[in-house]
């Protein structure tokens, strides 16, 4: 799958430097053509005579005293993929700020291909806002990130940061690129995000979602192959992908007819927007004064996108919904799979620590018409998107 590939490795400077060594022997025996870029700092935890006698290439390190200034030019255009493993905690925030000091950045920069980024450091800056905000930004930038591991770290402490393995690298390389695109050709309808409902110029009813798991499906689907339409309420992310096409809402009504609008036209639509259950009757065209100790606003009942494409749902689609539930979350998310005419329902609970709302991770019990149940663990929504998409292949091949 990888024989003839080009791959493009930074190594930059982390305790983790060592396993670029292990990574580039894996890209080696799989049949592709490796070349390394290092940071200054990365040589101090592994030499360029390692990666250049692995790699049989020559190692560059330097902007300004390699053959030509231009080598971060050509290998951005050479590579079919550049991969920064590991990704250390300093690198990542020159990144996300387009700075560009050293022969490696340069290189990022200039890439041509995609780019797949490695994390490694300890956990607490992992967990910094700061780290979490300098991810976001490469991921808007069109960057896929592989999830950090848990276990063992160099400061002795056990916790989440550690690097993926080189095997776990190479897997996901070959799966976001190189893969034969299982359902090349599909289109797929995925809603994501809050929507808000006005109540004045300046006031709206919302949620807390982030879109985060939405936009991880839609990428895990543009990964396998499909042409994905993302209908997607008010988030402060950017999406970059050729193959997701981006239309932006604000409302249920609004987001309500851009699903009416392309689902008939859809082979599968997977609906993981949290939608308002009810908006306003009314929107004042002007700020509401605050005229009194209460007030009371009247509200009406959104249009059930979920259960009008149900009902609009012909042979051969795959319709998929989510449900946020924190009591009786079975026998909710069993119900809306039968009242919705729904093939699966994917349940969130509220009571699982770090799934739901703004965080990084979910957990989730996919339910399928067939009664199936399939129950997961806790993982990053990257994960859980492939989960989730796994499950829609099969069933899109069993139809």
């Amino acid at each position: 799958m990888l024989k003839g590939k080009k791959i493009l490795l930074g190594v930059t400077g982390s305790i983790a430097a060592y396993k670029s060594i292990l990574l580039t022997r894996q890209f080696i025996k799989a049949g592709a053509e490796v070349r390394v870029v290092m940071t200054p700092a990365a040589k101090d935890f592994v030499t360029p005579l390692s990666l250049s006698t692995i790699s049989k290439n020559k190692v560059l390190t330097d902007l300004f005293e390699e053959h030509s200034w231009t080598n971060h030019v050509e290998l951005g255009r050479w590579a079919d993929v550049m991969i920064i493993a590991p990704l250390s905690c300093n690198t990542l925030a020159k990144m996300a700020n387009g700075l560009c000091d050293n022969l490696l950045l340069a290189t990022y920069l200039s890439a041509a291909c995609p780019v797949i980024v490695a994390p490694a450091m300890d956990e607490d800056m992992w967990n910094h806002p700061s780290t979490k905000n300098n991810l976001e930004k490469i991921i808007s930038a069109g960057n896929k990130i592989i999830p950090v591991e848990t276990g063992e770290l160099a400061s002795g402490l056990y916790g989440e940061g550690r690097m993926a393995e080189p095997e776990a690298i190479v897997q996901f390389t070959e799966k976001i690129f190189f893969l034969n695109k299982e359902i090349s050709g599909k289109k797929v309808l995925v809603t994501a995000g809050p929507t808000y409902e006005s109540l004045d110029p300046v006031r709206f009813i919302g949620n807390r979602s982030s879109g985060k798991m939405g936009i991880a499906i839609a990428e895990e689907l543009a990964g396998r192959g499909a042409m994905v339409d993302l209908v997607i309420g008010p988030t402060f992310f950017t999406i970059n992908d050729p193959h997701i096409h981006v239309q932006r809402v604000e409302s249920a009504a609004h987001m309500y007819d851009e699903c009416i609008k392309r689902f008939a036209d859809s082979d599968a639509a997977i609906l993981s927007a949290a939608v308002a259950d009810y908006t306003p009757v009314s929107s004042s065209k002007e700020k509401i004064k605050k005229t009194g100790d209460t007030l009371t606003l009247e509200l009406k009942k959104t249009k059930d996108i979920l259960k009008t494409l149900g009902q609009q749902k012909k042979k051969g689609q795959v319709l998929i919904g989510f449900a946020l539930e924190n009591n009786n979350e079975k026998t909710y998310a069993v119900g809306k799979l039968q009242e919705k005419n729904a093939d699966m329902i994917v349940l969130n609970s509220l009571n699982d620590e770090g799934a739901g709302f703004g965080f990084d991770t979910n957990k989730i019990t996919i339910f399928e018409k067939s009664g199936v149940e399939w129950n997961y663990e806790r993982k990053p929504k990257q994960q859980v998107a492939k989960d989730i998409v796994d499950r829609l292949v099969n069933l899109l091949y069993a139809k």
